[in-house]
C-alpha cells in the first residue's frame, strides 16, 4: 500500500470532519508561510542608522527586506512633503500605510484556524461517539467489546489531528505576531526620526 492510499484510508477512517480538519492545517500553514516570509526585516541597525545610510547612499544598495522597502518610500514621502512645504508626518504615514496593512495579513485567519481546529476536532469525536453508541444500541456491536473500543479510537482520531492542527499553529503564530508589533513599533520609528531630522 503506497503513502497516499494509507494517507487516504487514516482520513476516511476519522470522518468527513477529517477532510475539513485537512483543509483547515494546509489554510493555516499556507497563512504562517505568507507572514513568515512577509516579515523579513532587511538591513541590520537601528532604524535612524538605516535612514542615515539612505540619506548617504541613495537607494543603490540592494533592499532585502519589509524596513528597506519602508524607510526608501517613507524618504521619498519625506523629499515630496519637503519640495510642497507640507507637513512631512501624514504623507509618510500615507506611504507606510501599505506596509502596515501587510505585516498583518492573515492574522486573523491564522488565529482564527487555532480557535476552531480543536472544536471541530471534537465535533467529529462527539459524532463518532453518537455513531458508535447508536450501532451498540442496535445490537450491532452487543458483546463485540474491541469494536466498541475500535469505534470509539476512531472518533478520537480528529480531537488529535485538531490538537495537532492548532498547537503549532499557536506557537508560530504568537511568534510571528510579536515580529509584527515590532515592525508597527518600527514604522512609528521611522516617522518620527524623519519629521524631526529639520528640527536637528
Amino acid at each position: 500500500m503506497s503513502f497516499l492510499e494509507q494517507f487516504i484510508t487514516f482520513m476516511n477512517a476519522g470522518g468527513s470532519v477529517m477532510w475539513v480538519l485537512f483543509v483547515l492545517n494546509l489554510m493555516l500553514w499556507y497563512g504562517l508561510g505568507y507572514r513568515y516570509l512577509i516579515l523579513q526585516r532587511g538591513m541590520k541597525g537601528t532604524v535612524r542608522r538605516i535612514i542615515d545610510k539612505h540619506f548617504e547612499k541613495g537607494h543603490t544598495k540592494k533592499r532585502k527586506g519589509l524596513i528597506d522597502y519602508a524607510v526608501a518610500d517613507a524618504i521619498e514621502a519625506y523629499n515630496e512633503a519637503t519640495a510642497v512645504n507640507k507637513k512631512c508626518r501624514n504623507y509618510i504615514d500615507d506611504a507606510l500605510f501599505p506596509y502596515r496593512v501587510m505585516i498583518g495579513q492573515y492574522a486573523v485567519v491564522v488565529k482564527t484556524i487555532v480557535i476552531l481546529a480543536p472544536l471541530v476536532g471534537l465535533l467529529g469525536t462527539v459524532m463518532g461517539m453518537i455513531e458508535t453508541f447508536d450501532a451498540l444500541q442496535n445490537s450491532a456491536m452487543f458483546g463485540q467489546g474491541s469494536s466498541i473500543s475500535g469505534g470509539i479510537s476512531k472518533a478520537l482520531f480528529t480531537t488529535e489531528l485538531g490538537l495537532v492542527v492548532a498547537v503549532p499553529g499557536l506557537i508560530v503564530g504568537k511568534v510571528l505576531d510579536r515580529k509584527e508589533d515590532k515592525f508597527d513599533l518600527e514604522f512609528e520609528q521611522i516617522t518620527d526620526v524623519l519629521c524631526t531630522k529639520d528640527e536637528l
